[in-house]
């Protein structure tokens, strides 16, 4: 008798399995809650095999079997999404999913416009995005949630490689009223002694501190928080400065309030690229996007970015 399952059902399996949570998991794929529980409880009744030991506050823990089931599963994944790109390879047709990861603190002025004009060019493709840390990037890219990332080139690990397409230089952000506002540009020295909104998210959090270590000075943090809006509103409501690399066209918090940006001078401009997983160039969907990308995040083709300039 054949199985009845789908690639779909091992998808959320396999989500299930590394969030240990259904909702973690849902936001991640990007179905509801409800369609993970179902796809979990067709597979365990298919197998006749619990997979889960179902915990009400602690969410779900693999059983022994559920484990290898969730391993295999990558397997068949894994398989499949060969085959996909053998199918591509053999057609020259760009086409199938790409996942696409995205550093949560540029995501809103890149990806969609990124998104919007590459599935014009490849309808057949089915894209998925996801807004992430820098930690969750690498996560995803090594357990294959993500086929691809746009981020900083920030401690990216060996056994992932970077693509650099944008430097970018970092600009001190203050209120429009602020000292320092009217100069042409700033140092760290100038920044540290001054009250500091810093955006408190992995790897972004070292980078920021250690703009000041030539200095042999520590910025004064007065304020920290993971969400880069709540940044932008902070300090156009005259509670510190902050740093970004990310210049917005548009400078104005959320809150409709003056932002103002200064160069900072000294520090070295960051990059901006994708990071990719060993091998993630063989499949024709993902090198189209990696060239997508190197004609489209550039100075000329990001207007709502101000690359340059003091």
């Amino acid at each position: 008798m054949p199985l009845r399952f789908t690639l779909r059902q091992l998808e959320y399996l396999v989500a299930v399995g590394e969030a240990g949570s259904i909702a973690v998991a849902a936001e991640r794929v990007n179905v509801s809650s409800p369609s993970i529980s179902a796809a979990i409880a067709q597979l365990e009744q298919e197998f006749g095999l619990q997979l889960f030991i179902r915990r009400h506050a602690q969410g779900l823990t693999l059983t022994q079997g559920g484990r290898q089931f969730v391993a295999e599963a990558r397997a068949v994944l894994a398989a499949a999404g060969r085959l996909s790109d053998l199918a591509n390879s053999i057609t020259g047709q760009v086409r199938g999913r790409v996942a696409v990861g995205c550093l949560v603190t540029f995501a809103q002025m890149v990806l969609p416009r990124v998104r919007r004009s590459f599935c014009d060019l490849h309808p057949d493709v089915e894209f998925q995005q996801f807004e992430l840390d820098q930690a969750e990037i690498f996560a995803g890219l090594r357990a294959a949630r993500l086929d691809v990332a746009l981020t900083y080139e920030l401690d990216i690990p060996p056994d992932l490689t970077f693509v650099p397409l944008l430097r970018l230089a970092p600009h001190a952000v203050l209120h429009e009223r602020h000292p320092l506002a009217g100069r042409a540009f700033v140092t760290p020295a100038d920044l540290a002694p001054l009250p500091m909104i810093l955006l408190d998210l992995p790897f972004s959090t070292d980078y920021f501190l250690d703009l000041f270590r030539p200095t042999g000075q520590r910025p004064n943090v007065v304020e920290r928080t993971r969400d880069l809006g709540v940044v932008r509103s902070m300090v156009a409501n005259g509670f510190g400065y902050s740093i970004a690399n990310i210049r917005p066209a548009s400078a104005a918090a959320p809150d409709g309030t003056p932002l103002h940006f200064v160069k900072l001078v000294g520090p070295e401009p960051l990059a901006l690229g994708l990071v990719l997983s060993e091998g993630a160039l063989s499949a024709l969907t993902i090198r189209a996007f990696v060239e997508h990308c190197r004609e489209t995040v550039t100075e000329a083709t990001l207007p709502g970015l101000v690359i340059g300039g003091g």
